[in-house]
């Protein structure tokens, strides 16, 4: 009796070839650096009959990646990614035992049945463990991805990628077209699924920022939870919930200053924000998505003021007063003189060359020095950040003075 054949084997060095062609299609950037690295490195271990998946692909993966640009462990493309293969192959080193005895003997209808079982597993493992980290990059959550990809993964498994498989194929023969077409119809399905998801109410929620201390704490809470096998690995969910909670713990500015003091915003009692400008700009929509907010509320005309009486406007300016201080918001040279004597904080869109005797003063060369500017304002305390301040001084940063 002969022995059998390594398909396997053989099926993983041509995946290896077709990991290394991805990866020159692709192009070099975070995932899928982390894609042909973790995909070679599992083609190897089938070559070398060790267990494809466990945690040190993804450490060599991620040393790998940080040694050749060590700059992408900031950017959500590595935290995203490594989060999502983390936390999915601790899922699956939890339910590979009970998944192998529910596939044994099972029929089509069982199959069919875990695979899309696995399909949302995976989903909702991967957005979980994505998700701060959409908090603290992008202010904003999915809320609906699950039943997306309930729909969309078995249509770009199933469907989209044998007709790619098939495409290339067909290309020495000048065939392709015989694949693309259909291959394209599931590509328009995916999309269409994509629209209507979106279109979904609640489809994405925006929230406050994370600070950073939170994201820290959710990305050791959540290593803790994946990497230990034992109940030790309990702790982490007290933790993680803690860092995701503190999205709610940051004080919230009550005066922000655009970067050309062109535009203003100031705290609403309700903890909404008014700002200078109604118009949609890339300032103003950062302002709001970092604020957790949809949208703002408008200054009031000239002699009148907002609804909670914290803004006060007229032709030279505004006066907001919240906390125990007062600000004046400066918009012409003539009103310094006045708002210099009765305001705590001046912030004014032009230069203030006259005598000052507020606490606090913040005109149109302070912001082109030290680019824009939150105040915070507590109990008649007052403290003030600039961009500058936050980014430090680097060899690369420029002072502007």
């Amino acid at each position: 009796m002969t022995d059998c054949a390594p398909i396997k084997k053989w099926a993983a060095a041509v995946a290896l070839l077709g990991c290394f062609g991805y990866f020159l299609l692709a192009g070099a950037n975070a995932p899928t650096e982390r894609s042909f690295l973790m995909l070679g490195l599992a083609m190897v271990a089938i070559l070398l009959d060790r267990r494809p998946f466990s945690m040190r692909l993804v450490a060599w993966a991620a040393a790998a990646v940080l040694l050749v640009a060590p700059h992408s462990v900031l950017g959500p493309s590595f935290q995203m990614s490594f989060a999502a293969v983390v936390a999915l192959i601790a899922a699956y080193e939890l339910v590979r035992e009970p998944f192998s005895r529910w596939r044994r003997n099972a029929g089509l209808v069982r199959k069919a049945t875990l695979y899309l079982f696995g399909v949302g597993l995976s989903t909702l493992v991967a957005g979980l463990a994505t998700a701060p980290f959409a908090l603290y990059h992008f202010d904003r959550l999915s809320t609906y991805s699950l039943a997306a990809n309930l729909v969309a993964v078995p249509i770009t498994g199933l469907w989209i990628m044998p007709w790619a498989v098939a495409a290339f194929a067909l290309m020495p023969f000048g065939l392709e077209w015989m694949a693309l077409h259909p291959m394209g119809w599931g590509i328009d399905w995916m999309l269409a699924i994509g629209r209507a998801v979106a279109g979904w109410p609640g489809a994405a929620i925006t929230l406050p920022a994370m600070p950073v201390a939170g994201l820290a704490l959710v990305t050791v809470a959540g290593l803790w939870l994946c990497l230990w096998q034992t109940r030790w690995r309990l702790i982490g969910i007290p933790a993680l919930a803690l860092g995701l909670f503190s999205t709610v713990l940051v004080p919230r500015p009550d005066v922000l200053v655009s970067e050309d003091a062109a535009y203003l915003a100031v705290r609403a009692a309700d903890g909404g924000l008014w700002v200078s400008s109604p118009r949609s700009n890339f300032t103003v929509d950062t302002w709001l998505r970092r604020d957790g907010r949809e949208g703002a509320g408008r200054w009031p005309a000239s002699g009148t003021a907002t609804a909670d009486g914290r803004l006060r406007c007229d032709g030279t300016g505004c006066i907001y007063r919240a906390e125990g201080a007062t600000v004046a918001l400066v918009r012409e040279e003539e009103a310094l003189a006045e708002d210099c004597r009765a305001a705590d904080v001046v912030v004014a869109s032009v230069a203030v060359f006259v005598r000052c005797n507020a606490r606090v003063v913040v005109d149109r060369l302070d912001v082109w020095r030290a680019g824009a500017h939150a105040v915070w304002i507590k109990d008649g305390e007052i403290r003030v950040v600039t961009v500058a301040e936050t980014r430090g001084a680097r060899p690369w940063v420029l002072p502007r003075d």
